[in-house]
């Protein structure tokens, strides 16, 4: 061994008599331990229970660690200390050191970093191997690493590192190590040889180990000998933490960020940085949320996620209203009685039904007969459709009722669905059975059938048409009985109940008897039968028939008789012709008319003979 390692041994073989082993029997950790042997002869702890007598695998003295591409292992010296130097005992299995031994590849390329973290990136490099081989590096390293921090890191990786002439050896990187030492002082805020000199100023927290330049300042200082206190909201470790949120961020302790002066609103604790347990708001969490609140907001009170159902507001202090209940207050409450609000949570109507409905909700309409108020009404039997509110009858009524409850009976000789039906004739005009019409005493005059709608058969008339008619009549009255077309030839009267007068026979006892019936005009009523038989030279059932003795002389006396008839009609001819010549002459010459035409009138009213009468014109024209 050189002189030069010699010295360097020495020097700290009496440094380590002033330093303290901080790392001994302190909490550890190792990534990827082996799992080929028992977790007691390779746990991470093995580093630093201070045992270095057996540095093989099995001596249960070192940390051993699988094939795999990184290595890590850190110490944690439970709070940050000065530190002045390590000490690291590497796994040799109690064999020579050298080229020769296969472990001394194993530790090439490693580094150590102090940090207050276990995260190598937030510490500081203590050392990083760079120039040893497999020769030169030794079995036991000694670095000077005057340095504050709480945890010790050692890591190695075989990611891209190429310093290894054997690659196969220096494939994987391991934490093989029996023993770290950590030497320093036990407690901050001191330095020294043996670490009883306090650090210069009084509010460094740790400083140079050797010097005692301040290194760091106790939490809640800052500045570069700590002469300054934390400030702009700002405490703790290098004023690195932010205060809670104080009522007044002035009155935040610089140390330990304790709020003098209480929380604002919506946190509690010390340091003002826990928000208000569930159903607590305000100022130092002192005030209650509404219990019907869902999650009210912390700082305000304000129910940021709604209300218990039936309650509303942004408290959630007001009951619902509006005929509305439920969550939120969305759903729309029953008919309940008078249209009162229903019960604000689950919507009951708490005095009853309002006409119509019926149920706890008084969401259900009245069944089938039923309405009113809680549909305690039965309906009228004789209802169509009724109303569930009113019990009126919208649809109508059973037949042979009416009014808006169907209470009421036909009348006004009325019958049927909705009373629109006419009675029949009812005797006396009397109301028919209010439902089927039928007339109930009987029929009147000139009716018959159960509902006294049909008119009497022919030649029946009266009461339920139980009278019959004259046979001598033609078609009686239905009502009465009279006789309206007349009798049978040879009746007369009302009823053709009397036989034509003497004299008299046939249709409407309209013809006379012939004259030459034995006893003159007595002859049958109907048939106009002479009843004695005719007179002398006549013959026949009418007596109109000359007898054969006197044929000759009849037929002499007819031709006269027609004679007679034509000569006349000649002359009344004549004499109407000459009045018409006289008319146009009597535009020269008007005579006096006056008298010749009165005399003419009154000749032919006093049935003077033709002769007479063209007599007197024949005079009147001489004139």
């Amino acid at each position: 061994m050189s002189p030069l390692w010699l010295y360097l041994g020495l020097f700290l073989f009496f440094v380590s008599f002033a330093y303290e082993n901080v790392a001994l029997q302190k909490p550890t950790y190792q990534q990827n331990r082996w799992t080929g042997a028992s977790v007691a002869l390779t746990q991470a702890s093995n580093a630093v229970d201070g045992l270095k007598s057996n540095l093989s695998e099995l001596g249960g003295q070192c940390v051993i660690s699988a094939n795999e591409k990184t290595a890590t292992w850190w110490v944690n010296l439970t709070e940050i200390l000065s530190i002045h130097h390590l000490r690291i005992y590497y796994r040799t299995e109690n064999e020579p050191w050298g080229s020769d031994n296969w472990f001394t590849t194993d530790f090439l390329g490693f580094a150590v970093y102090i940090s207050n973290t276990t995260d190598t990136l937030e510490g500081t490099l203590c050392f990083k191997d760079e120039d040893f081989n497999v020769t030169t590096i030794p079995p036991v390293i000694n670095i000077t690493c005057p340095m504050h921090g709480q945890y010790v890191i050692y890591y190695n990786d075989r990611l891209s590192w190429t310093h290894c002439s054997n690659i196969s050896r220096c494939q994987y990187a391991y934490n093989d190590l029996c023993e770290l030492e950590v030497y320093g002082c036990l407690f901050p805020g001191v330095y020294g040889a043996n670490c009883s000199v306090p650090c210069t100023n009084p509010n460094c927290r740790y400083c140079h180990i050797e010097t005692g330049a301040c290194q760091g300042c106790k939490p809640g200082y800052q500045g570069h000998r700590c002469e300054l206190e934390c400030y702009d909201g700002k405490y703790g470790d290098v004023c690195g933490k932010e205060c809670g949120n104080c009522a007044d961020l002035s009155y935040c302790n610089h140390v330990n960020g304790t709020c003098l002066t209480g929380c604002e609103a919506g946190y509690q604790g010390e340091l003002c940085q826990e928000e208000c347990d569930d159903n607590y708001f305000g100022l130092n969490c002192k005030e209650r949320c509404n219990e019907t609140c869902i999650g009210c907001n912390r700082k305000t009170g304000v129910c940021e996620n709604g209300c218990q159902r039936g309650w509303k507001g942004s408290y959630c202090h007001e009951e619902c209203d509006n005929r509305r209940f439920g969550g939120n207050c969305r759903e729309q409450c029953g008919s309940c009685l008078n249209l009162e609000q229903c019960h604000h949570i689950n919507g009951t109507c708490m005095d009853g039904c309002d006409r119509g409905y019926q149920g706890v909700y008084c969401t259900e309409e009245c069944y089938y007969n039923y309405y009113g108020v809680n549909c305690k009404e039965r309906c009228n039997d004789r209802c169509i459709g009724f109303n569930r509110e009113t019990g009126a009858c919208e649809n109508g009524c059973q037949p042979g009722w009416k009014g808006i409850y169907c209470h009421e009976v036909c009348e006004n000789k009325m019958f049927g669905e909705n009373c629109t039906k006419p009675c029949g004739h009812c005797l006396h005009l009397e109301q028919c059975h209010h439902i089927n019409g039928t007339c109930m005493n009987g029929c009147d005059r000139g009716y018959k059938g159960v509902n006294c709608t049909d008119e009497c058969d022919d030649n029946y008339f009266g009461v339920n048409c139980l009278e019959s008619c004259n046979e001598t009549c033609k078609g009686c009255n239905r009502k009465t009985g009279v006789c309206e077309n007349g009798c049978q030839a040879g009746w007369k009267g009302i009823y053709c109940h009397e036989v034509c007068n003497a004299g008299y026979y046939g249709k409407g006892c309209l013809q006379e008897c012939s004259m030459f019936c034995k006893t003159s005009r007595d002859c049958h009523h109907v048939s106009g039968y002479c009843k004695h038989g005719c007179k002398s030279g006549w013959q026949g059932k009418d007596c109109l028939e000359v007898s054969s003795t006197d044929k000759q002389s009849f037929y002499i006396a007819v031709c006269f008789i027609c004679g007679s008839l034509l000569l006349n009609g000649f002359f009344v001819a004549y004499i109407l012709m000459l009045r018409k010549s006289r008319r146009s002459e009597s535009k020269k010459f008007t005579p006096d008319l006056t008298t010749a035409n009165t005399i003419a009138r009154n000749n032919d009213r006093n049935g003077s003979e033709v002769d007479g009468e063209y007599q007197e014109l024949v005079e009147i024209g001489q004139r």
